[in-house]
Formats: C-alpha cells, structure tokens, sequence
C-alpha cells in the first residue's frame, strides 16, 4: 500500500516589520516513521527553506510521557525555531484528557500574541 496524503491545513503569517511570510502546511499521512503508521507531518516554509515536524505513533508515545510530566504540554526543542523573544516558532505535542494534539505556534514582531493552530493526532495511547 503507498503512503495516503491528505492536506488538512493550509496557513500562513506574514511579519509587516521584515515582509516575511512564513506558511504552514499541514497533512495526515497514512504511513509514517520506521513502523509505516498514521500521523501528521506538519510543513513550514521559512524564507525559501522547507522543514518537517512529523508526529507518529513511535515517537508520539515517548512525546506522551513527557508532556504529561511537563504538565500536559511538550515544546519540541528539536523541531521549534525560537531564535529570538519576540519572533519564533513552536511545535508542541499536547495532551488534553484522552486527546493528543499537535500544536503549532507563530510569533512575529509585527503581532502582539502568536499565531497558534492545534490537530487532533491519529492515534492514542
């Protein structure tokens, strides 16, 4: 079976202080990871470079356990770009009662609070 896309989502911020636009898309795949299981993947498009954050069921039970630790919400360091106070972008994995989400933040110069967006993940634990 080849790997089903579906875009859920299509976004985009753009920063009046700099004329950067920063787009996100994001799509559910039926086969993602090691283990070939349903998850998100979620696209930015930064100043002509694209980057992935992909959420699935391998990686997502660790993530888990760890948001629940944190208090219920995980920032993916290792998938976040948050460079400055005031301009950054956050992927976090949120765990709301029985639900797992995906949540995406924006920040720029020109906003005063961020951009957030949150996807309910394909999976539970």
């Amino acid at each position: 079976m080849t790997n089903q896309i579906e875009k859920l989502d299509a976004w985009e911020v753009r920063d009046l202080e700099d004329e950067r636009t920063y787009k996100i898309e994001v799509e559910k795949c039926s086969e993602l990871g090691n283990k070939s299981q349903p998850g998100l993947r979620i696209k930015y498009f930064i100043g002509g470079s694209m980057y992935y954050c992909v959420y699935e069921p391998h990686i997502g039970e660790k993530l888990a356990y760890d948001a629940k630790k944190s208090g219920g919400t995980l920032v993916r360091a290792d998938k976040s770009w948050l460079k400055h106070d005031d301009l950054w972008l956050r992927n976090s994995h949120v765990v709301d009662g029985d639900k797992l989400k995906a949540r995406v933040e924006i920040k720029v110069r020109s906003k005063d609070e961020p951009v957030m967006k949150e996807y309910e993940l394909p999976f539970s634990f």
